[in-house]
């Protein structure tokens, strides 16, 4: 077995730094999901998208839909839930910033459960006395403009006759939930 060359292991070692989580995020938490969630005390770290928040007189409780988590600690973008979840800590935490649709990750111990309904459907989700909230930032769409004669020109940039002014892909970006930009034509 040949040993790793330096400089492929320092690339590891910096490219492994990227994706880490959050401070309030990290640590060693179990491998189970909502849905899997039995043992009252066991540290967990979940996330995902909040459905409704409920302030009360001394805490806040989020009811967030569960998603898998990515290296990071974000919710992954995708359609499988993990089940539902409770997430209930001391404070006010105001639900005009944290709206329904908006991702969270929470860091906390089970603490029981609580029946809830849903519809008619009658459910009881885990409940995490949670030490940490994190809520992360909206997620953009971004959007490119094309050069329509990029693909055209064999030299690119450059064209026959020297450098020519074109529009290259730029990237622009808009929150998902924001309106489309108005049309000035109109």
């Amino acid at each position: 077995m040949r040993p790793i060359p330096p400089v492929l292991a320092l690339c590891t070692v910096l490219l492994a730094g990227c994706a880490t989580a959050p401070k309030p995020l990290q640590g060693s938490f179990a491998s189970q999901s909502p849905q899997q969630a039995a043992a009252s005390g066991e540290r967990v770290r979940w996330g995902g998208s909040v459905i409704e928040v409920e302030p009360q007189a001394t805490r806040t409780c989020f009811q967030v839909l569960g998603r898998p988590l990515a290296s990071n600690g974000r919710p992954r973008e995708v359609d499988a839930s993990e089940g539902r979840f409770l997430a209930c800590r001391a404070g006010f935490y105001d639900p005009a910033v944290f709206t329904a649709g908006r991702e969270i990750t929470v860091v906390g111990a089970l603490d029981g459960s609580e029946p809830r309904t849903v519809g008619e459907y009658a459910l009881t989700l885990p409940r995490i006395a949670a030490d940490a909230i994190h809520l992360w930032p909206e997620r953009v769409e971004p959007r490119y403009r094309y050069d329509p004669y990029y693909f055209w020109s064999p030299l690119g940039y450059y064209g026959w006759y020297g450098p020519s002014i074109r529009y290259h892909r730029v990237p622009y970006a808009r929150p998902r939930d924001a309106a489309p930009p108005a049309d000035p034509a109109k």
